[in-house]
Order: C-alpha cells, then sequence, then structure tokens
C-alpha cells in the first residue's frame, strides 16, 4: 500500500513539475523558480469553489496529515496543530458559507490559515499547506489568507496574484451578467456580455458609478487593506511604517478624488454622513454572492439604526467625541493612562491607527474601532435586528465597499476629523517650504489632458461550475471604464548651489472652483487636491531639465494581468524550463494607471497643476517600488520622511507663503473627456 502510494506521489510530481517532491519533503532543496510558484498558485485559485480539479493535488491533500513533518515550521507547528484541531472539531466555517473579514469569527479563522503560511519556511511547505487547507476551509477564508500570506511572505516573493475579479467575479459583477455567464456554460455557448453599473438614469450618483464600481479601483482598495491589514502584529515579522498615516492618506485621496469626478459631472461635492441624520441615498447592488443570496438593498432616506450585535448609534457618537476632544487636547491617553502627544507631524499616524481602528492603537478599549464598526454599521443598514437573516451588505467587503455611494459619505465624515486634527496643527511658514538655491522656473505639459472610456473584457470563466461533462466555454464580461491619453510633464528647474542637491518633487492636480462655478481659495482647494506624482532627482548645478512621462507615476499601478494570460505564461514556462519576470504587475495596490486624471468636462475642467521641489535625504530609487506614493515600500521605511500630502496638509492662512516660495510653482490647466 505504501509502495502504491509513492508511486502515484512520483507520477503526480512528474505531471506538475512545480509540485516535485513536496511530500516527504526532507532537508534542503534547490530554490523554487518563480514560474513554478506561478503555477502553483494558479492552480490553487483555478475554480476556486469547487473541487481541486487537479488529481495530484488531491493525492497531496489526501496524504497530508500523514506526512505532516512539524519540524518545517518556524513556530515547530504550533499554528497548523491550532487548525487541524479547529478543522476536526468541525468549528470552522462551512464551504459554500458568506465569508466577511468584518466578521469576528471569520477573521479569526482566515489569520489561523494565515500564521499556518507565515511560519512555513519554504514554499514547497506553504504550498502543501494551501493544498489541504483549500479543500477543508471556507473559499472566502482560505482566498484571503492565501493572499495576505503571498505579498508578506519571504518565500511568496515574485509571484503575481491573480486580479480577484476574475477569482471571485461574484463580488465584482452584477447579477444579471452572471445569470447570463450561467446560462452560456449550461448551453456551451461563448459570449460576451455587456456589464451596466447599478442603479438608473434616474438616480443622480449614476453619474459617476463608473469611478466607485470600477474594478481597478476595487483592486486597488482592497489590496491596500491586504497591503496594510488593521490585524497585523509584528510578530509576523516586521512593524508596517506609517501605516495609520497612509490609512488616512489613501482614502483621504479617495475622497478627494470622488469629488473631483462630482465636479466633472455637474454635481456637488459629496456631504458626510452623520450618526444622527438619514442617509440620504439607498442603494441597490444588483450583485449575489456565489453561495448566499443577493447583497442586501438599503432604501433611500432612514436614519441610522442601532445593529444588532455590532454596535449602537450612541456607542459611535461617544467614540467620535473621544476621538475629537483628543485632536482638541492635543495628546491620546495610552493603554496605561500615559500621554501621548499627537501635536506633531507623528501625530496623524497615531490618529489613523485609531480612527481604523488597527492593532497598532494604543487604546483600542477607550477609542474604539470608528472606521471598522461603521462598515459594518452601514452594511447592516437594510436589516439591522438580522429579522430578515439577510448576508453581509457591501460595506462589509473590501472588493465591493466602494460600489455604495455611502461608502465615500463615510470616508468623508472621517475625513473631516482629520482635516480638524491637520487645521489644528501650525501653519507652514516660509523657512518651512523654502528649498535654498532652488527655483521652478518653468512647468509644461506634453500632450492634452484628455480623458475617455473605453470597453474591457475580463473573464468570468471562475462564476460558473465546474463540470466535467459539460466543456468549459469562453465567457467574458464587458465594462466602459474611464482611460485618458498618456502626457508627460516638462519641468524647469534652476540650481543656483555650487553642488549637486537631492530633491523630491511632488505634484498635485487640485480643482479650481466649487460646484458653484465660484473658485476656491488656497485654504480650501488644498484639502481637495489629487496627489499625481512623487519622486526623487539630482538636481544639477545650474538649469535642470526634467521630463516625467504619466506612465512612470508613484501613484499608479498597470492593469493586472489575466487570469488565464498568467495560467498560460507560467505553464509555458514550467514546460519549457525557463523562468518568468512579472515584477511589473507584483503589486495591485494603486489607482489604476489608466484612471490617473479625473474625468474632467467636455470643453475643459479646470485645475491648477502644483509643483513642489523640496530638500529631501538620498534616496536609492532602485530600492523604491513604483507605486511607493499610497502604498509604500514592502518591509521597509517609506521612502518619503516628509507628512504625507507635504506641502499642501496643513491650513495656509495666507497665500503669499507659496507665491513667493520659488521652489513651489503652479499653472493652470484643464482636463477634457471625450474623444477627438
Amino acid at each position: 500500500m505504501k509502495l502504491l502510494v509513492l508511486c502515484s506521489l512520483v507520477a503526480a510530481a512528474a505531471a506538475w513539475p512545480s509540485l516535485a517532491d513536496l511530500e516527504g519533503f526532507q532537508g534542503d532543496q534547490p530554490a523554487v523558480t518563480v514560474a513554478k510558484k506561478q503555477q502553483d498558485i494558479n492552480r490553487l485559485l483555478n475554480k476556486i469553489y469547487d473541487d481541486l480539479v487537479y488529481p495530484e493535488l488531491t493525492i497531496i491533500a489526501e496524504n497530508f496529515e500523514d506526512n505532516l513533518d512539524l519540524a518545517v515550521y518556524k513556530d515547530n507547528g504550533e499554528a497548523v496543530q491550532k487548525l487541524l484541531r479547529e478543522v476536526h472539531d468541525h468549528r470552522l466555517l462551512g464551504q459554500h458559507q458568506v465569508f466577511s473579514l468584518f466578521n469576528s469569527r471569520h477573521r479569526e479563522e482566515a489569520l489561523m490559515l494565515f500564521e499556518v503560511f507565515i511560519q512555513c519556511q519554504t514554499w514547497n511547505d506553504f504550498v502543501r499547506n494551501a493544498v489541504f487547507f483549500r479543500q477543508n476551509m471556507n473559499e472566502g477564508a482560505f482566498v484571503y489568507a492565501l493572499y495576505v500570506a503571498v505579498i508578506h511572505s519571504e518565500v511568496g516573493h515574485g509571484v503575481v496574484l491573480p486580479p480577484l475579479y476574475e477569482v471571485t467575479p461574484h463580488l465584482f459583477t452584477n447579477s444579471e451578467v452572471i445569470n447570463k455567464a450561467y446560462a452560456a456554460q449550461m448551453t456551451n455557448t461563448p459570449g460576451t456580455f455587456h456589464m451596466n453599473f447599478t442603479g438608473s438614469r434616474k438616480n443622480r450618483e449614476q453619474q459617476v458609478a463608473y469611478f466607485g464600481e470600477d474594478i481597478g479601483m476595487n483592486m486597488h482598495h482592497v489590496t491596500w487593506h491586504m497591503d496594510f491589514p488593521f490585524w497585523w502584529t509584528d510578530s509576523y515579522g516586521h512593524h508596517i511604517d506609517r501605516k495609520g498615516e497612509l490609512f488616512y492618506w489613501v482614502h483621504h485621496q479617495l475622497t478627494a478624488r470622488y469629488d473631483a469626478e462630482r465636479l466633472s459631472n455637474w454635481l456637488d461635492i459629496v456631504d458626510e454622513l452623520s450618526w444622527e441624520s438619514v442617509i440620504t441615498e439607498g442603494f441597490a447592488p444588483h450583485t449575489s454572492y456565489k453561495y448566499g443570496g443577493e447583497f442586501p438593498p438599503r432604501p433611500d432616506n432612514i436614519p441610522f439604526q442601532d445593529v444588532r450585535g455590532v454596535a449602537r448609534v450612541r456607542d459611535m457618537v461617544i467614540t467620535e467625541k473621544r476621538i475629537r476632544d483628543a485632536i482638541a487636547r492635543g495628546y491620546v491617553t495610552g493603554r496605561n493612562g500615559e500621554i501621548i502627544d499627537i501635536s506633531n507631524d507623528k501625530g496623524i499616524d497615531i490618529l489613523g491607527d485609531i480612527v481604523e481602528s488597527s492593532v497598532y492603537s494604543p487604546n483600542v478599549m477607550y477609542y474604539g474601532s470608528l472606521h471598522n464598526t461603521a462598515h459594518i454599521m452601514l452594511g447592516r443598514q437594510g436589516d439591522p435586528q438580522g429579522k430578515f437573516d439577510m448576508p453581509p451588505g457591501v460595506m462589509e467587503h473590501f472588493e465591493t465597499a466602494t460600489r455604495d455611494p455611502s461608502f465615500f459619505r463615510l470616508h468623508k465624515y472621517m475625513d473631516n476629523i482629520f482635516k480638524v486634527y491637520k487645521d489644528s496643527l501650525q501653519p507652514y511658514t516660509k523657512d518651512d517650504l523654502v528649498f535654498p538655491g532652488v527655483t521652478v522656473q518653468s512647468i509644461t505639459i506634453d500632450g492634452e489632458l484628455r480623458t475617455y472610456f473605453e470597453d474591457f473584457e475580463f473573464s468570468l470563466q471562475n462564476a460558473v461550475d465546474h463540470s466535467t461533462t459539460v466543456q468549459d466555454v469562453d465567457i467574458f464580461a464587458r465594462v466602459s471604464r474611464l482611460n485618458h491619453k498618456e502626457f508627460a510633464y516638462n519641468f524647469e528647474i534652476l540650481n543656483n548651489n555650487d553642488e549637486e542637491v537631492d530633491a523630491a518633487i511632488r505634484i498635485y492636480l487640485c480643482p479650481q472652483k466649487d460646484p458653484l462655478g465660484i473658485n476656491f481659495t488656497w485654504d480650501e482647494g488644498r484639502w481637495h487636491c489629487i496627489e499625481m506624482d512623487k519622486f526623487w532627482r539630482k538636481l544639477s548645478t545650474g538649469s535642470n531639465a526634467i521630463i516625467r512621462k504619466s506612465t512612470e507615476s508613484s501613484v499608479t499601478v498597470p492593469d493586472s494581468i489575466g487570469f488565464t494570460t498568467l495560467q498560460q505564461k507560467a505553464d509555458e514556462a514550467v514546460a519549457g524550463g525557463y523562468d518568468l519576470n512579472l515584477q511589473k504587475f507584483r503589486r495591485a495596490c494603486g489607482i489604476p494607471e489608466r484612471m490617473l486624471l479625473p474625468k474632467g468636462k467636455y470643453n475643459g475642467m479646470e485645475f491648477g497643476l502644483v509643483i513642489a521641489v523640496t530638500p529631501d535625504e538620498h534616496v536609492d530609487e532602485t530600492q523604491i517600488d513604483g507605486n511607493h506614493a499610497h502604498c509604500g515600500t514592502h518591509g521597509s521605511h517609506y521612502p518619503d520622511k516628509r507628512p504625507l500630502g507635504y506641502p499642501l496638509d496643513r491650513r495656509i492662512p495666507d497665500r503669499r507663503v507659496f507665491e513667493e516660495t520659488p521652489n513651489i510653482e503652479s499653472i493652470n490647466v484643464k482636463v477634457f473627456h471625450g474623444e477627438h
């Protein structure tokens, strides 16, 4: 019998080279290539709601416990034994059940698996555990744990995670399209189905649905929260630098960008939510879970209600008051009563951890969890008492949250709290802003700032069930999405110093007019500015001509590589014996490259383009991820020592401070929408 199993395993290894020698793995093995790692991940995530479709994987799963070697884990198997007890005691969320990270028990289960992954010392051990627990855990918990583990573990280096909208397409696709996909599969008829945005022309919010429902923007939001999990502890391997400040900045930028889209469509700037007022906009998601029914709708103009088992409205009011009191006092109170000063550049990091609230919060018991609890509160308003046993709402998943217009009202509410804090700090003086000897002489743009809509297709293959009797057919969703023509900035920067200097170049795009067509003041407008780029250059003595392409922005990422393409590339590389280099697609955290510009207007929308050239210590750009502006650098310090948003993050009581600073300059530009 043992000989039969061994022979089966050898055959499986030969059939799938990337899993060679997984069973009975002993001692050091040659390094696993990126191509093999990629193939492993692709096969683990293919048809995630179905049983393993590769026989060799099934063999590995069936023999996992018999071949379990606790010595291969960093913690000598403590995490895996804990999770195995949960499996055998049938305590875990079942398969084909709705998973939500905001559910504390669901999150606990996903983190138990994450901890198993993070304790694996080799890729082979990682994959062996993944194969077994894929068969024995909830699909949503498995996908979440796998994605976060690959992002943060050393053994996952080089792997490109397939886009979630093709792994779990139900969370990104309207029910109507999913139903058509099933019909196409059952009738063995390939098809491409157009997906409309939710709502109707009777709903004003439909005019900006292209932003909140954009699958690339959804990917940015969910991936950012995977890169910066609120549950992260330093025991997992490293401290995440400036996590609280990045929470503030990324969501501030999402809110500012949403306001720019609204202004582009002749809508008012989004108003904040209030716990003691009605939720003006309802929302009908028109989206279904793979298993578990439809996402619940929420009618217009309903007051916030207490949510059973989560929080009362008055709890949220009290939490907000405590945070605002801390801002007014200039300090927060730690767990042991210690006073922690926040009236400085570091305070925003502490405040961001408190508002979210992350494990880094200095006093969760007192300051609560404003952001995370608010997501659940808003998501449950369609059935606050659980009377109808509705599944979690769109606000209870990072993948779907931005689809709801109230997401932006909620974050405007939190953004205004951060603004109160930022406004409590002393404004920058000219000494804080000046770069001695450096002057921005001119700014021009090559190319027109022009946006347009285009069609984009993505696969729905993982939306339908796998069958051994019905052959898979090509099924795609087609959706309209925002894009823009490429452009480049040209800067002439004069360095009058006697030596070369290191400089950070910061670019912001700021709406000029409010919804009534009245110009913003500098102090009003700076809070609506959109970060376009931030990069470093050495300035030689004399005049420096710098060209920066829009495609080089540190804010954006390119389109994700499609799952099918990823599978083909990995399979071909493994079969051909060569490796993959897909570093360009390594991170999905970042605004989609095609959405760098807000939509603008047909006849042009006026913006101010602000350029700030500021002194900075030398940074080796080869060590900085291309999209570091919103997403930092993995496992390292954030490369910019200045506050995020500098120099526009503090009050500007006198515009002359900026106008008379030679290293800061602005020009007026227009963003046009539509093809020529």
